[in-house]
This record gives C-alpha cells, sequence and structure tokens, in this order.
C-alpha cells in the first residue's frame, strides 16, 4: 500500500499510466456523443520503477510516508480520475467531462487519469445478475481493492484536489477504496440521488414517493449501492425482476458479446419498458455495458439516466467552485 507510515518495498512496481490535462483550449473540445478523441489528453506520464535482481527495489526507489512528495499537479481544482475495470467508461467519461465544461467556450477543467487495464484480468468472464440485495462480489476481492488503493493514493500524492472513479462495477469497492481519502471522493449514486432530489419529481400514481428503476447488469451489491442513495433522498427504489434479469438483461449481455449491438439494443428498451409499467418516473442505466447504447433521439432515452452525466456535471461544479474560492483567496493575499 502506498498509505502506510513506513517504507516500502515491492517485488515488481509499474506505476500506472497517467493521463494529465490542464486546461483544454475551447478550439481542442468534442462533443461526448461522438467517439472519443485521445488527444484531449495533452500529456501522458508512464513511471516505471524496476527491482534488481532479486526482485527487491534498489535504495533510492524506496518510497517512504517520511518523504513529502512532491505534487505534480499545481491547480488546487485538479480532479484524479481512478481507471475502473472498463477502460470504455473511463474514456467516455473524459469525453463527458471536457465537453460539458468547455462548451460554453471556456477551458475544460484539470483533470489526471490513472489507470491500469490489467486489473481487468483480475475479474471472471461474466457476473451472474442477482435481483436485489445480496453478497458482495468476493472474487480476487482483496486483490483489485488493493489496485484501486494505489491509484487513490497515487493521485491524491500528485496533489488531485478530488476524487472520482467513473466505472460502475468498481462502485462496488466504493467504501474500501475511498476510505481514508484525504481530499472528496465523489461518486455516482450520490450524484445521481442529488440531481434526481433537485428535480422535485412528481409520482405517476397516487403514490407517498417518485419511483426510481434501476437497471443493472452484473452484481446484486451495484443495485443496493444506488437504492441505499436514492432511498435515503425519499424516493422508492423499483429494480428488475428475476424473469426480466434472465430473459432480458442476460441475453443483453451476451448480445454485445457476440457484437449484436441492435439486438442488445432491442432488449435493452424491452428492459427500460418493463420498469415504466410499473410506474417509475425514469429509468438509471447502472452498468457499463449500456453506456451509448441508445441513440439519443430514441424517446426511451429521454427516460434513462446515465449516472456518467451526473458524475461529470457534479465534478464539473466542484472544480469551478473550488477555482472561484482559490482565485478569491489569492486576490485577498494581494489587496
Amino acid at each position: 500500500m502506498l498509505d502506510g507510515g513506513m517504507t516500502m518495498s515491492f517485488h515488481s512496481v509499474n506505476w500506472p499510466p497517467i493521463f494529465s490535462s490542464g486546461k483544454l483550449n475551447k478550439n481542442r473540445r468534442t462533443h461526448y456523443r461522438t467517439r472519443f478523441n485521445p488527444s484531449i489528453a495533452t500529456q501522458i506520464c508512464s513511471v516505471l520503477v524496476h527491482p534488481n535482481e532479486g526482485g527487491k527495489l534498489p535504495e533510492s526507489n524506496k518510497i517512504s510516508r517520511s518523504q513529502t512528495p512532491v505534487p505534480l499537479l499545481s491547480p488546487a481544482n485538479t480532479v484524479g480520475i481512478i481507471g475502473g475495470v472498463s477502460i470504455f467508461s473511463t474514456l467516455v467519461f473524459l469525453e463527458k467531462l471536457v465537453w460539458l465544461s468547455s462548451r460554453n467556450g471556456e477551458d475544460s477543467i484539470p483533470f489526471a487519469v490513472c489507470s491500469d487495464p490489467a486489473i481487468s484480468r483480475q475479474l471472471p468472464g461474466s457476473f451472474p445478475p442477482v435481483n436485489g440485495k445480496g453478497s458482495p462480489i468476493q472474487f480476487n476481492h482483496g486483490t483489485i481493492v488493493e489496485n484501486l488503493r494505489r491509484k487513490r493514493v497515487f493521485l491524491e500524492q500528485s496533489g488531485a484536489g478530488c476524487i472520482v472513479m467513473p466505472c460502475h462495477l468498481s462502485h462496488a469497492w466504493l467504501f474500501e477504496v475511498s476510505m481514508g481519502c484525504s481530499v472528496p471522493f465523489l461518486n455516482m449514486g450520490d450524484c445521481v440521488a442529488r440531481e434526481l432530489k433537485e428535480a422535485k419529481l412528481k409520482p405517476i400514481e397516487p403514490r407517498n414517493n417518485a419511483r426510481i428503476g434501476v437497471l443493472t447488469s452484473n452484481a446484486s451489491q451495484l443495485a443496493g449501492f444506488y437504492e441505499e442513495k436514492l432511498q435515503n433522498q425519499g424516493f422508492e427504489v423499483v429494480l428488475p425482476g428475476k424473469e426480466t434479469l434472465e430473459h432480458v438483461v442476460v441475453p443483453a449481455i451476451e448480445a454485445l458479446k457476440r457484437k449484436d449491438k441492435e439486438g442488445a439494443r432491442n432488449l435493452l428498451r424491452i428492459a427500460i419498458q418493463v420498469l415504466l409499467v410499473r410506474a417509475v418516473n425514469c429509468v438509471i442505466l447502472a452498468s457499463d455495458e449500456f453506456l451509448g447504447l441508445l441513440p439519443s433521439n430514441d424517446p426511451l432515452h429521454k427516460k434513462c439516466i446515465d449516472p456518467m452525466d451526473a458524475l461529470a456535471r457534479f465534478t464539473i461544479k466542484w472544480a469551478q467552485s473550488t477555482e472561484k474560492k482559490v482565485t478569491k483567496h489569492s486576490s485577498n493575499e494581494l489587496s
């Protein structure tokens, strides 16, 4: 771990690749509905630490918390992004973040990405969907949590002012990964719940609370994560039934694996409609597989919420408010 009060020694260490970006000029922005353009990352930095023979690091490469790390990132409103299990989700989030923060002619917010594609090899090939709350994801639990925590600590020590993790599956370990974080750790569940609360939704049927559907593809813990956040804001949560999962959602994921995007899209439409007939106000697409599957002009698209959008919007609000605070503080010092 990177957050122990001791000198560390690794048998073999590859610092995860870091994508960092200062404020991007408005001429370099790209619409997030198009394919991700890697040019949004203006600097790529990868640090490798090589062991000596026998797997031991040389003394000069050992890291101690007694040594105060020199931040790589100077802006106080820099966003640290933990690349999760789904690299595609990370890229989609980056495009949303850049587009939404620069679409009015302003510079995009500064960010740094720490991503390690190898984490996906620590997962099984498929996840059995389960309805409702159930046992948490256990496979390679400690290894995956440690991997994500190292990324978080590296971004903290590099000077990131807040941390985000734009990956639904990685949110299964959110509590453990964010534990002890020294800066704000924004998560998709809170961002979605807050936006829905601010929307002041009215119940479709005479009920005490508005109803929100949550559609997830892989594990009960992810559904439970959103369920808790939404219930805390006073919403009634509706999850797909066992039959819907087995006969609609699972086949949709299998269709995606076969590259049958149209088949997966049609099955997703059915799953959404099943929730809508249960009088939900909207459906949260809480799955990395569902990202961008519905075209923007699809009528059902307007009934759905992409948590990546909510996370991007809230992240931008944090960064812009932090920048104003720093600017105001600097002005007071000069006066």
